[in-house]
């Protein structure tokens, strides 16, 4: 075995270690394991992948790209194994780490081409090796710092497969063409100026992948906030009714505390005349109106409450028999607006499943359990007309093309706080049963 071969190919497989651990930047609550755990098993898989490669690379003598991309995808499925991202946003992230860590492999070339100028691609030096695997190790701690704090949360928020697809392609764009313009003769360098054009090429192209990155960053986070600020303004609405049904509230039973002094003379009058019937009888209409103006209280926390309060005045104006259990911590420990999208979607989902059904069928419950201090447990379940339209991939909708986009919402805060949702039906009814930590 060649152990010049071998010691140049090495450096160039261990900077598989740099390039893997950048993508997990941006997905530290994407996380299956712990960081330590999964540090230590992808060390565990590249660090004998590296060693083995390297001496089929030096006894084969073969092209190490044909080594090399067995690797990736391989390391592509590990990483997909690790995560529980989705498969575009798994490809997204990878196919970008990959084109830019392409950059680090090229300026390698070049410094190659600088050192043996009669040399090729094909035998690149142990010199260049180390110096491609240094800063490939450069720019992974570059990118660290921006993606930890602020990538992740793009990763999280945003589901839609196009958006994650179109980043692949333009990714994958760079990508391709650092693998073809790899220069294999060094000699087609030193011709004129290209020397320099390729370096300055290279570096405008590393700018250019960079700043299209930070305009997607900036762009998304517009969406997200615009997105978020709707659900707040849909979530004060909503608490102006409940105020407005509140003052309604206070006016009618001044009204009922104005006349209770009637209600006092007359019930002494039924009770001065033994006339326990009557007693009864005016009691219990006197209850029926206090109730008629005494709106439901759900939980503690206004927010929820009034929506709550909302969908409750939905359901009942559409003829739903609703038994709702709410028991929520107090004071809230997650996001209000969080929690205000899992139920209002849930409960805008149940409601409209129910009006498939003629009134009388209509049938929704919702409870909602702490359990062990700090679980939430969502138990949903609606009457429906049976009819789904259910994939591999899960739930769609049948009111529009594509995902059911309530679902993939309730199900994204439930995985945002560490826990699972479960989506299930029956002839009849429909189920769903989240648990998320609060």
């Amino acid at each position: 075995m060649n152990m010049t071969r071998w010691l140049s190919a090495l450096p160039r497989f261990l900077a598989l270690l740099p390039q893997m651990a950048s993508c997990y930047y941006t997905m530290k609550n994407q996380m299956r394991r712990t960081p330590l755990k999964t540090a230590v098993l992808c060390a565990a898989v590249l660090l004998p992948c590296s060693l083995i490669c390297s001496c089929l690379y030096a006894v084969l003598r073969t092209d190490i790209n044909i080594i090399l991309l067995p690797l990736f995808v391989l390391f592509f499925f590990l990483y997909c194994r690790t995560v529980t991202a989705s498969l575009p946003k798994c490809l997204a992230i990878y196919i970008g780490v990959c084109a830019v860590q392409s950059f680090p492999a090229q300026f390698a070339y070049s410094f190659d081409a600088f050192l043996h100028p009669e040399s090729g691609a094909a035998n690149l030096s142990v010199e260049a090796a180390f110096f491609q695997l240094g800063l490939t190790c450069l720019v992974a701690a570059v990118f660290a710092w921006p993606a930890y704090q602020y990538f992740f949360r793009i990763v999280d928020r945003v589901d839609s497969p196009r958006i994650w697809y179109a980043t692949v392609a333009l990714s994958s764009v760079f990508l391709i063409f650092n693998v073809v313009s790899v220069p294999q003769s060094y000699s087609t360098l030193h011709t004129g100026r290209m020397f320099f054009l390729f370096l300055l090429l290279e570096g405008c192209l590393l700018a250019i992948l960079t700043s299209i990155y930070l305009l997607f960053f900036w762009a998304t986070s517009v969406i997200l906030e615009h997105a978020e600020l709707k659900e707040r303004t849909q979530l004060l609405e909503i608490q102006s009714r409940q105020y407005w049904a509140l003052q309604e509230h206070m006016r009618q039973t001044a009204r009922l505390r104005h006349d209770f002094r009637h209600s006092i003379r007359l019930l002494s009058a039924l009770a001065a005349e033994e006339d326990l019937a009557g007693v009864r009888t005016h009691l219990a209409e006197y209850e029926r109106s206090l109730a008629e103006y005494t709106p439901a209280v759900f939980c503690a926390n206004a927010a929820l409450n009034a929506l709550f309060g909302y969908y409750y005045e939905m359901a009942v104006s559409a003829g739903v028999d609703t038994d709702w259990r709410i028991e929520l911590p107090d004071p809230l420990t997650v996001s209000e607006l969080d929690l205000a999208g899992l139920f209002g979607n849930l409960l805008e989902n149940g409601i409209k499943g129910c009006q498939t059904l003629p009134e009388g069928e209509r049938r929704f419950s919702l409870t909602t359990e702490l359990r062990q201090g700090d679980s939430l447990y969502i138990v949903s379940t609606n009457t429906f007309d049976g009819h789904v339209c259910k994939r591999k991939g899960g739930y769609y909708s049948i009111r529009h093309d594509g995902h059911g986009i309530g679902l993939k919402s309730i199900a994204a805060v439930a995985e945002k706080y560490g826990g699972s949702v479960r989506f299930s039906h029956s002839d009849a009814e429909f189920f769903v049963d989240v648990v998320m930590k609060v």
